[in-house]
């Protein structure tokens, strides 16, 4: 495997301008620094530290693929394509520590009206190509191998609509608790492929679901603003419900009733830390008031 994304980035670098890695992530206003907006996010109080976002890992697979969970942070359900190519690619713009990729389709010319692949990848497979690319892009962020934490995410098939959802073990619904509203059925995705037959596809709307995710990922990573537990998207009228989606107690599948059972035992612990955060915010604003202030600001 190794050798195979070195033989992928050695092919990269034969491009015609390549930038070097950069070792660590500054805030200093250059033209040479890819990451002076990104991190400008930190001095705008924004996140407390986007250089972390280094030390994370997201795979993104197609769902029913086996995932290796040492040390991944966020698993992203949806593959190589339309969405999961856009969504690679803004992770490894925003620096990304790690991303893993998954899927078993090749590139195609039918693949083209998308936003990542490019005609002389045809016939490579969906990962080396993605591997290709995205070191080109930033060669910082490590494109190879592969917590239990996913973010789905799918387009319908007539390309007009979309979501994303969090999926936490225990705490929010899994796949056989309530499945998503754009799912295969359980049918392998391979059987979905068939000659003279494909659904619609909008690199518009591919873009949208991708940006959503992309957002909602960081926002989970860096723990800033509110991660949407489930976020559609309707393009014919640019209509963005929300929902929650709770664990069902009778769900089919063992793995998320044992969650379910570990994550109301960890309840008190979850309530005594929230009580004992919430008592240091409350010292924070009850800070002192200078006598010569004449507004109460603090």
């Amino acid at each position: 495997m190794q050798l195979r994304v070195q033989n992928l980035t050695n092919l990269s670098e034969s491009a015609p301008i390549r930038r070097s890695k950069v070792k660590d992530m500054s805030a200093e206003v250059v033209d040479s620094n890819p990451y002076s907006r990104l991190m400008a996010l930190q001095r705008m109080g924004i996140v407390q530290n986007y250089e972390r976002i280094r030390e994370f890992s997201v795979a993104i697979v197609v769902c029913g693929n086996n995932v290796n969970q040492e040390s991944l942070t966020l698993a992203s359900a949806l593959g190589i394509g339309g969405v999961g190519s856009v969504a690679a690619e803004m992770l490894t713009r925003c620096g990304i520590g790690r991303l893993l990729l998954y899927d078993y389709d090749k590139v195609e010319l039918a693949n083209m009206n998308r936003l990542f692949f490019r005609p002389e990848q045809v016939g490579m497979t969906k990962t080396d190509a993605a591997v290709q690319t995205l070191s080109d892009i930033n060669p910082d962020v490590a494109c190879n191998e592969l917590n239990q934490t996913w973010m789905e995410s799918g387009v319908s098939e007539d390309a007009v609509s979309g979501h994303i959802q969090l999926l936490i073990p225990g705490e929010t619904a899994c796949f056989a608790c309530a499945p998503p509203l754009v799912v295969a059925s359980g049918v392998d995705e391979r059987t979905l492929k068939r000659e003279g037959v494909c659904a619609a596809s909008l690199p518009t709307t591919m873009g949208v679901v991708a940006g959503l995710l992309v957002q909602n990922t960081l926002k989970y990573l860096l723990k800033f603003g509110h991660v949407s537990p489930y976020l559609g998207y309707n393009a014919l009228k640019d209509f963005f419900p929300t929902m929650e989606m709770k664990p069902n107690p009778q769900c089919s599948n063992a793995a998320c009733l044992e969650r379910q059972k570990e994550y109301i035992l960890a309840k008190p612990a979850r309530d005594a830390a929230a009580k004992a955060k919430e008592k240091e915010e409350v010292l924070v604003m009850e800070g002192p008031v200078h006598d010569d202030n004449e507004w109460n600001i603090r």
